[in-house]
Parts: C-alpha cells; sequence; structure tokens
C-alpha cells in the first residue's frame, strides 16, 4: 500500500508543481484541441503570487507553436492568492471562470466580467479584499457558494434579472451598503449576506419563497 501511495505520489506532484503547458506574456495556459485555459504557474505556492502581477490583459486567442487558440475559459486556481494582481481584462471569448480562479487577489480593484462568461466557480473572488464593486452579467444564472465571500471593500454590486439563485455564503462579510435582489431570484442560500456590517437596506421580491435564519446574520 505504501509503495503504491509513493508511486502516485511520485506521478502526480510534478503535475501540481507545474501545470501550465504556455507561457505566454506572462499569463500561463493549459492547451486542448483549438481552446485554451487560463491555469495557475505553480499549485496554491508563494511562486504562483510571484509570477503573477500588475495589469494583465487577456487575449480572445493566443499562437503557441504555429497554432492558434482561443481562450474560452479562466481555470480552477489560475490567479490563486496573487496579491499583486492590480487590475485584470477578461476577453469575450471566455465563458467560464473557475473555482477559486481569483481567491486573495487582495490586490484587485475591479473587474468587468463580459457577458459571454456564463458560469463563475465556487469561491472564485473569495477574499478580494480590494475589490470595490462588481457586476453580474446577463448571462449569469447563478452566484456560486462563497462567490464573493470576504469582499471587505465591495460597496456595490448589480444582480442581472437572469439570476435565479445565490449561494450559501455568497457575499458573507462583504462591505455592501446596500442591495437590490431581482425578481428572477427564487433561493438565497444560507449565510448568503452574514457579517455584513455595513449593510442598511435591502430589497426582496416576492419570488424568494424562503430565507435560511442566517442569511443576514449579524448584519447592522
Amino acid at each position: 500500500m505504501k509503495r503504491n501511495l509513493l508511486l502516485l505520489l511520485t506521478i502526480f506532484l510534478p503535475m501540481l508543481a507545474s501545470a501550465y503547458q504556455a507561457n505566454i506574456d506572462g499569463i500561463y495556459y493549459n492547451l486542448s484541441g483549438n481552446t485554451a485555459e487560463v491555469t495557475y504557474y505553480s499549485f496554491q505556492s508563494s511562486s504562483n503570487s510571484a509570477a503573477i502581477a500588475g495589469n494583465k490583459v487577456i487575449p480572445e486567442s493566443i499562437t503557441y507553436k504555429g497554432k492558434t487558440y482561443s481562450v474560452t475559459s479562466i481555470g480552477y486556481h489560475a490567479f490563486y492568492n496573487c496579491s499583486r494582481l492590480t487590475s485584470v481584462t477578461i476577453p469575450n471569448s471566455v465563458t467560464t471562470i473557475g473555482s477559486w480562479a481569483f481567491y486573495g487577489c487582495s490586490g484587485l480593484t475591479s473587474i468587468n466580467i463580459p457577458e459571454s462568461v456564463t458560469s463563475i466557480g465556487d469561491n472564485a473572488f473569495e477574499n478580494c479584499s480590494g475589490l470595490g464593486s462588481i457586476n453580474i452579467p446577463e448571462s449569469v444564472t447563478r452566484i456560486s457558494e462563497r462567490a464573493f465571500s470576504g469582499c471587505s471593500s465591495l460597496t456595490s454590486v448589480t444582480i442581472s434579472n437572469s439570476v435565479t439563485s445565490i449561494g450559501s455564503w455568497a457575499f458573507f462579510g462583504s462591505g455592501l451598503i446596500s442591495i437590490t435582489i431581482p425578481e428572477s431570484v427564487t433561493s438565497i442560500g444560507k449565510s448568503a449576506f452574514q457579517s455584513c456590517g455595513s449593510l442598511t437596506s435591502i430589497t426582496i421580491p416576492e419570488s424568494v419563497t424562503s430565507i435560511p435564519e442566517t442569511a443576514f446574520s449579524n448584519c447592522i
């Protein structure tokens, strides 16, 4: 059993240490078919934060070894804990933002999510403490769990009429002052707005049939 475990570690640890296949203009990618996914430099390590800093513009397509790839996703942990990342431009070719993609990017103050994005993963922007405002585009139907949890400077969010659910802890501990939940929303998860100490007003439509007791706990 121990030999098998060691064998598995030997196989997978190099993959975790360096996941990318291409580095173009300081952005790391994995390639598949005709598409490219933005990925991390080094899995959950300080090397990732050191490698990514400043302003980053993600292109709609890249060319690598003579072949062109369309950039369609920002993958799992792509910018994890990149605290020196200050801004990022997401192209209209991107359709998904993966879980933990911008987790801990405390230097990120604003980001534009294009209408092409249909999915934002769990914890995608968690602990982005410098993020001041966010606009959820019409293409997104669900705000995932912990998507903006810990965004202490987040005072403004625009939720489009396409969103039908707000996940648990989605805005936990954020700096929201007021929020209007659109009539398209039918469910709000537990602790979705818990510990939003600056929240002074909220509009909840009749379409929301039940609200967990913890949804607005510790809100002034």
